[in-house]
C-alpha cells in the first residue's frame, strides 16, 4: 500500500522558488521562467537572493507525485541514469583527486627540505598537520549549515577555488607562524568538501546506488595519492636556483585546483529541477526513481525539530566516533606516511614513487569493497563488511609496529590503505540512513567533526624522537582502528533493532509501518514509520 498525499498537502509542504512554465512538449523541452519566488506567497526574488539555493516549483512537485503513482519505464530510467553517471561522477572524481592531492601536499613538501627552510623543531611539523583540521573543525558546522542555503555545486566550486588560492599562498611562507595561519584558513575552506560530495551524491542517486557512486569518486583518493607521488617526483627535479622544490609543490597544485574549480562550477548542476542538462521529463524521472528511498525533493529549509532529534539521536554520536577513530590514523599517515617509508631505507625520490602502488592499492580496495557491497545488497551486511575490512588495517599497523624487516613493514603500510574502503561504506551509511534535510546536514557534519578531531589528534601520536620508526604512533593507530570496529558493530545494533520492531508491527497488520509506503513531506528516519535502515538485517529488505 502506498500513501499518496493530496495535492493540497503537497502544496502545503512545498516552498516554490523556481516558477516553471511547461512548453507543449514536456518530453524534450525545459521552459523555465527566470522569475524565482520565495515560499508560497509568489513574491519574485530579485538581486543577490537569486544566488540562493532554489526550491522546486509546485508544478514540478506535482509532476513527481503523479509519476510516483505509476511504474516508470525501466528503459527510460536506465537512459536517465546513464546520463547522470556521466554528468555527475567524472567531475566529482576529479574534484576528489585534487582534494586529496591538496591534503597530502605537506608530506611531500617535508621530503624536500621544507622543515629545514622553515626551521621546524619539536612538534612544529605535527602542529602544521593538525592546525589544518582545527580550521576544518571551526568552520564545519556553520559551513555545513550553508549547504541548505546555497546551490551545492557552486558552493563547492567557490570553496575549491579558495583552497587553491591559499595553497598557492603557502608557497610564499617564510616562517612557521605564517604557515600555521595559512594552513588554518585552508582547513576552513576544505571543511565543506566531503559533506558537499555526499549531499550531491544523495541528491542524484538512489540509496542502492550511493555506495557505488561514493566509491567511484572516492577512488580518486588513491589516484590522488598516486598522482601526488608522481607530481612530487617530477617537481623534485625542477631546478631549485630560484625557488625551493617544496614551494613549487604548493604553487603548482594550488593553481591547478583553482582553475579546475571554475570548470567544475559549470559542469555539475545544482539540482534535477534547476538544470538545463536534463529535459523536464528527465528531471521528473530522476526524482521519481527514488520513490522507494523515502526521499522527498530537496528543499531549502532549517527545521528545529530535526535539529533536536539529531542532538538526541545516539547514532549522531556514533557517527562522530566513527569519523574520529577512522581518522586518528589518517591524520598520522597523511602527514608522516612518506617519512615512515623513507625511514625504511629509501631515498627521497624512491619514497615518492612508492606512493604510487600505495595509491593504486587504495583504489583497488575501494572498488572491491563497493563491488562486494553491491553483490550482497539484498543481505544487508554492509556493516559486517566494514568491520572485516577494518581488521585488515589493524593487521597492517601491527606489521608496522611489531616487525623489523623492510618488506613486512612496507606491506603493513600498504594494508593500512584498506581503511579508505571502509570510509566509503561509512559515508553511504550516512547518506542512506538519515532522513530529513536538516537532520542529514547535521549528521553529516557530526561524522566530519569526528574526522577533523581525529586528524588533529593523529599527528601528535607520532613523536619526533622516535623517527623514523614511530612505534608509539603506529600502536595508537592500531588501537584506534580496533575501536572503530566496535563503533561499527554498535551502529549495526542501532539499525537492526528499529528495523525489526517496525517489521513486527507491519506483520501484525499496522499499515503505518509498511516498508513500501511513501511520504512527500520532509521527515526524519524516526518520524517516517515506513523507513528501514540499510546495512543491517530486515525482514523486508527486499523491498528496497
Amino acid at each position: 500500500m502506498r500513501n499518496l498525499e493530496s495535492e493540497k498537502d503537497v502544496k502545503h509542504h512545498t516552498e516554490h522558488v523556481e516558477s516553471a512554465s511547461l512548453g507543449p512538449d514536456k518530453e524534450t523541452t525545459r521552459d523555465v521562467d527566470e522569475q524565482y519566488t520565495d515560499g508560497d506567497d509568489g513574491v519574485p526574488v530579485t538581486g543577490w537572493r537569486k544566488l540562493m539555493r532554489k526550491n522546486p516549483s509546485l508544478d514540478f512537485m506535482r509532476e513527481v507525485a503523479e509519476a510516483n503513482a505509476q511504474p516508470l519505464d525501466p528503459v527510460e530510467v536506465k537512459k536517465v541514469e546513464r546520463k547522470l553517471y556521466w554528468l555527475i561522477v567524472p567531475p566529482l572524481f576529479i574534484d576528489y583527486a585534487f582534494y586529496y592531492i591538496d591534503k597530502t601536499t605537506l608530506q611531500y613538501a617535508a621530503l624536500f627540505d621544507m622543515k629545514t627552510d622553515l626551521k621546524l623543531v619539536g612538534t612544529d611539523y605535527s602542529n602544521l598537520g593538525s592546525i589544518f583540521y582545527v580550521g576544518w573543525l571551526v568552520w564545519a558546522i556553520p559551513g555545513n549549515l550553508l549547504l541548505a542555503k546555497f546551490p551545492l555545486s557552486k558552493y563547492l566550486a567557490i570553496n575549491i577555488f579558495l583552497w587553491g588560492i591559499f595553497l598557492m599562498a603557502q608557497a610564499g611562507a617564510k616562517d612557521y607562524g605564517t604557515m600555521v595561519a595559512l594552513r588554518f584558513v585552508s582547513g576552513m575552506f576544505e571543511a565543506v568538501a566531503d559533506p558537499c560530495f555526499v549531499s550531491i551524491t544523495s541528491m542524484w542517486f538512489t540509496r542502492r546506488q550511493q555506495p557505488t557512486v561514493i566509491g567511484l569518486w572516492y577512488c580518486a583518493n588513491g589516484v590522488g595519492i598516486a598522482l601526488g607521488g608522481l607530481l612530487g617526483y617530477a617537481i623534485g627535479h625542477i631546478p631549485t636556483s630560484s625557488m625551493a622544490s617544496w614551494r613549487y609543490e604548493f604553487l603548482i597544485i594550488g593553481a591547478v585546483c583553482s582553475l579546475w574549480a571554475i570548470a567544475m562550477a559549470v559542469l555539475i548542476p545544482d539540482a534535477p529541477y534547476a538544470t538545463r542538462f536534463l529535459t523536464r521529463r528527465e528531471a521528473v524521472v530522476c526524482m521519481s526513481r527514488k520513490r522507494d528511498d523515502y526521499h522527498t525533493v530537496e528543499k531549502r529549509q532549517l527545521k528545529m525539530d530535526q535539529v533536536w532529534e539529531a542532538i538526541k539521536d545516539l547514532k549522531t554520536y556514533l557517527y562522530f566516533f566513527l569519523g574520529f577513530f577512522a581518522n586518528v590514523p589518517n591524520g598520522a599517515t597523511s602527514n608522516f606516511g612518506t617519512l615512515v617509508v623513507q625511514g625504511l631505507g629509501f631515498d627521497t625520490f624512491r619514497t615518492t614513487l612508492l606512493q604510487v602502488p600505495y595509491g593504486m592499492f587504495i583504489a583497488i580496495m575501494i572498488l572491491v569493497a563497493i563491488y562486494i557491497s553491491h553483490l550482497t545488497h539484498a543481505y544487508n551486511i554492509r556493516t559486517y563488511l566494514m568491520a572485516g575490512v577494518t581488521c585488515l588495517t589493524v593487521l597492517g599497523f601491527a606489521l608496522m609496529a611489531f616487525t623489523t624487516g623492510t618488506a613486512p613493514r612496507l606491506i603493513g603500510y600498504y594494508l593500512t590503505g584498506s581503511s579508505n574502503a571502509v570510509f566509503v561504506l561509512a559515508l553511504s551509511l550516512v547518506s542512506g540512513n538519515v532522513g530529513g534535510t536538516t537532520k542529514k546536514v547535521l549528521t553529516t557534519a557530526a561524522i566530519f567533526l569526528g574526522v577533523a578531531a581525529g586528524n588533529i589528534v593523529g599527528p601528535y601520536s607520532f613523536i619526533s624522537s622516535e623517527a623514523p620508526i614511530y612505534r608509539t604512533g603506529t600502536i595508537v593507530c592500531m588501537a584506534s582502528r580496533a575501536a572503530e570496529v566496535v563503533v561499527i558493530l554498535l551502529l549495526r545494533l542501532c539499525f537492526v533493532r528499529p528495523n525489526k520492531q517496525r517489521d513486527k508491527l507491519f506483520a501484525e497488520g499496522d499499515e503505518r509501518y509498511d516498508p513500501m509506503g511513501q511520504t512527500y513531506t520532509d521527515m526524519t528516519d524516526k518520524q517516517n514509520t515506513h523507513w528501514r535502515y540499510v546495512g543491517e538485517s530486515s525482514s523486508f529488505s527486499w523491498a528496497r
